[in-house]
């Protein structure tokens, strides 16, 4: 299908129907019926580089954000289709309860805006969630309480600290390396 073909009713029916699924078992942690949704899992979270590709990679990110935020959910703004995706925009949510990779758990909620693109092939598969935030804005949140001004937290400001040191690994690749469509319009 050509990028700008826009398939007909049914087809974009059928795909909004598994996204809705798709977010709809992700809140209640129904992992084998989210999983089921691709024909192979991936997962790309655009603002810290990182991807989660296949089975065990993308059961390890559910695992690992839902320590840090078990009541995390999310609500709906908006859903829009392409000519090869889905794109949501929506508000996750929940409360920092467990450690969020070396960041320890602060207790305080987050409500960050997000725009999912749920792509899917020419085969009407999907292949990739791909998420974009700004984590600043949720890191502003859940950090709001630790203030250098107030001994009482230095010692959360400092495993903070050293918790976002450790987020900073290296960038994926690929998504580093893109190359723009052939056929763009001049």
């Amino acid at each position: 299908m050509h990028r700008l073909a826009i398939p007909d009713a049914e087809v974009l029916r059928a795909r909004e129907r598994l996204v809705l699924d798709h977010f709809r078992d992700e809140v209640v942690q129904q992992w084998d019926d989210v999983l089921s949704t691709f024909p192979h899992p991936h997962y790309e979270i655009v603002p810290t580089l990182t991807v989660h590709d296949g089975d065990s990679a993308v059961r390890g990110y559910y695992r690992d954000t839902r320590t840090a935020f078990p009541d995390q959910h999310h609500e709906i703004i908006e859903l829009r289709h392409s000519a090869d995706a889905v794109i949501v925009e929506f508000w996750l949510q929940g409360t920092h309860r467990g450690p969020l990779g070396g960041i320890p758990a602060t207790g305080r909620p987050f409500r960050v805006r997000m725009t999912g693109y749920f792509i899917f092939d020419d085969d009407e598969r999907l292949v990739c969630e791909r998420v974009y935030f700004d984590s600043l804005t949720m890191l502003k949140q859940l950090l709001g309480g630790v203030s250098v001004k107030r001994p009482r937290t230095w010692l959360t400001a400092l495993r903070a600290l050293r918790g976002l040191a450790s987020l900073s690994g290296e960038p994926d690749p690929r998504l580093l390396t893109t190359t723009p469509p052939s056929d763009l319009a001049t």
